[in-house]
C-alpha cells in the first residue's frame, strides 16, 4: 500500500468498512501512515493544517520525560494527547469479496478541524439506496463521529458531526423503525470509567436524540472491560442482529453478538456469553496493537456471515461464520 504523499510511510491498513455497489464488493479501508523518521532520538507524528490544507510533521524527544510513549497509538505529553499515526480512507474494489484492486488515491482525507488527527474506522450502511458512512473524526477537542454520504464512492458529501466527544463505534440501522432512524453508539463516562452500548433515533440521520443506555460490559466474561458496535445491524426473523467487539482485562478484542428486537430495539432478546470469534492466529496476536479482532462491516448473505476484520490494527482479513450457528450460541 503506499502512502499518500512522499515522506511518509503506511503501518497499517485495517478496519474497513464494506458494501456492495453494483456487481463489486467494496471496502473503504482506514489507511495509517506517519513520517519517515531515520532518527531513533525523536519520534515523529503529523497532523492535518486545516489553513494549508496539507499534513505538517510534528517532533518529540524520546529522551524527553514529559512524554509517555508506552501505548503504540499514543504520544502523551503535558500539553496534550496526540496519536503516533494519521488515517485517512482509500477504496478498494472486488468481483469475488477475496481479490482486491486498491486505489493508490484517498477517497476520503482528513478536511476539517474535528480530523486534524485523522479520520478512523468507517461503516457503511445503505440507506434506501444512499451509502451512508459515518466515521470516527479526532482532533485535540477529542474524538467524534462524523457522517458523509455517497451515490458511487467517487464524490462524497460531508454532513458534519453528529455525535460529539468522547463518542466512537457508531453504527447505522439500515432502515427506519417506526418512522424512525436508529443508531448504536459508545459514549466514554471518565467520571465512572463506563464505555456502554447506547442507542439513539433520529428524524433526519444528522440530529440525534432520546439516548437509551442499551448494554456494557460483565464481570468475568470476554467483554469485561469495554464494549463497541462493531458491524452495521441487520434483520433476521428472529431480530436484529450486531455483531460487537468486547474487551478483556488484559486488552484482548474479540467478536460477540447480541440480538435486538426487531421493533423495539432497546429491547436485547439474546447475547453472546462467549465470542464468536477472537484473535488466535500469528497475524492477529501480532501487529502494531496486538491479540486484537474488530470488524468494522461484514455481508450477510444467506447462511453466511463475510466478516471482513482488522487484525492487530496492522491488516484487513476475512473470515466466514454461520448465521444459524451464530443465533444458536446467544443466551437470553
Amino acid at each position: 500500500m503506499k502512502p499518500s504523499q512522499e515522506g511518509f510511510e503506511v503501518i497499517g491498513v485495517f478496519n474497513a468498512g464494506v458494501a456492495r455497489l453494483d456487481d463489486d464488493v467494496v471496502l473503504l479501508l482506514r489507511v495509517a501512515q506517519r513520517p519517515v523518521n531515520d532518527d531513533p532520538a525523536v519520534v515523529l507524528t503529523a497532523l492535518y493544517d486545516v489553513s494549508r490544507r496539507e499534513l505538517v510533521t510534528k517532533k518529540f524527544s524520546v529522551s524527553d520525560r514529559g512524554v509517555d510513549f508506552s501505548d503504540p497509538r499514543l504520544i502523551k505529553t503535558t500539553a496534550g494527547t496526540y496519536l503516533t499515526s494519521i488515517s485517512h480512507f482509500r477504496l478498494a474494489r472486488s468481483k469475488d469479496g477475496i481479490h482486491f484492486e486498491v486505489e493508490e488515491t484517498p477517497a476520503l482525507f482528513p478536511a476539517t478541524a474535528y480530523e486534524t488527527f485523522g479520520v478512523e474506522d468507517p461503516r457503511i450502511t445503505v440507506i434506501d439506496g444512499t451509502y451512508c458512512i459515518d466515521y470516527v473524526g479526532v482532533c485535540a477537542s477529542g474524538v467524534t463521529t462524523c457522517l458523509a454520504s455517497t451515490q458511487d464512492f467517487r464524490s462524497f458529501r460531508r454532513h458534519g458531526v453528529i455525535f460529539s466527544p468522547e463518542n466512537k463505534d457508531v453504527v447505522l440501522f439500515p432502515e427506519k423503525i417506526g418512522h424512525r432512524f436508529y443508531a448504536l453508539h459508545r459514549p466514554v463516562s471518565p467520571l465512572f470509567g463506563r464505555q456502554d452500548i447506547w442507542l439513539a433515533e433520529s428524524p433526519d440521520l444528522v440530529c440525534w436524540g432520546n439516548h437509551r443506555h442499551l448494554f456494557g460490559p460483565r464481570a468475568q466474561f470476554w467483554d469485561e472491560a469495554k464494549v463497541g458496535a462493531g458491524a452495521v445491524p441487520f434483520r433476521t426473523e428472529q431480530g436484529w442482529l450486531e455483531v460487537y467487539h468486547g474487551v478483556d482485562r488484559d486488552n484482548r478484542y474479540c467478536l460477540g453478538a447480541v440480538l435486538l428486537d426487531g421493533d423495539e430495539p432497546w429491547k436485547i432478546l439474546a447475547r453472546s456469553t462467549e465470542p464468536i470469534f477472537e484473535p488466535e492466529t500469528r497475524y492477529e496476536c501480532t501487529g502494531f496493537f496486538g491479540n486484537v479482532v474488530f470488524t468494522c462491516g461484514l455481508l450477510h448473505e444467506g447462511d453466511t456471515l463475510k466478516v471482513y476484520y482488522g487484525a492487530a490494527d496492522t491488516t484487513i482479513c476475512y473470515a466466514e461464520l454461520s448465521l444459524q450457528e451464530t443465533l444458536a450460541s446467544l443466551k437470553s
